[in-house]
């Protein structure tokens, strides 16, 4: 609890980029954030021989720091996932896939396959008169298929919330960092994963005002804009990255 009230502090300067995040750590015996940021993974500062970060494309890791401890030439691999965001209301993508890639990953059931087809607008509404011709909101289905679906995410809601938050694997993310610039100031917050898997993905699953899904802080929709084209009828889960400074 000591490491979660003390990670979220005003940055010196802001952050624009993985880029930033990665060269911070590697200058990390003269940098004020980094030597902060190993502090709060558990690091004694005076036993690090050497760090070096990098960059990840396509996983939950962003960036991934490693860690040398001088005594036992050990190194650590800490995975960090980066949410920058530009004010207080910045709700940021966590996982997009089309629904038959969550069907794999998650083995739904084939009649909530149906149902989340018509959400996103990948088959076409079969109601007369949707308030979108694209696609089905979740309060247009029949009450026992709204109920089915919500059952069926609340059966499967702790491994929904890990693989879109965490992910799977060697590059499964242990941390998220968040930077924060508003006007003319710049803030981070740096979170153990398993904290914000309670954060976010503990809570009530509910039918949202606008008719998509809510899994306690997470928001899951149509993904909807790309210009019209085929993908904005993937699947998407968004979270507000700025609400692990309240």
């Amino acid at each position: 609890m000591d490491l979660i009230q003390r990670g979220s502090q005003t940055a010196k300067d802001g952050f624009r980029n993985e880029e930033d995040i990665v060269e911070k750590f590697n200058n990390w015996t003269n940098d004020v954030e980094a030597l902060e940021w190993l502090k709060i993974m558990n690091y004694n500062i005076d036993e690090i021989e050497y760090v070096r970060a990098e960059i990840l494309s396509g996983e939950k890791t962003d960036v991934q720091v490693q860690v040398t401890i001088k005594l036992t030439r050990l190194m650590d691999v800490e995975n960090l996932q980066v949410k920058l965001v530009s004010n207080t209301k910045g709700y940021n993508q966590i996982d997009k896939r089309w629904v038959d890639k969550y069907a794999d990953l998650w083995g739904i059931p084939k009649d909530l396959i149906t149902i989340l087809k018509l959400f996103t607008g990948e088959n076409k509404p079969i109601i007369k008169s949707p308030r979108d011709k694209r696609r089905m909101f979740v309060d247009e289905f029949e009450l026992k298929e709204q109920n089915r679906l919500i059952d069926w995410l609340k059966q499967n809601q702790s491994l929904i919330v890990s693989d879109i938050l965490k992910g799977r694997g060697k590059f499964a993310a242990e941390w998220m960092l968040v930077a924060q610039k508003v006007n003319n100031n710049s803030k981070w917050t740096l979170k153990p994963m398993n904290y914000c898997l309670n954060f976010y993905g503990n809570g009530e699953i509910i039918i949202s005002p606008k008719g998509s899904i809510k899994i306690g802080k997470i928001t899951m929709q149509r993904k909807g804009g790309d210009g019209g084209r085929e993908t904005a009828n993937m699947l998407q889960f968004k979270i507000n990255p700025a609400l692990l400074f309240d």
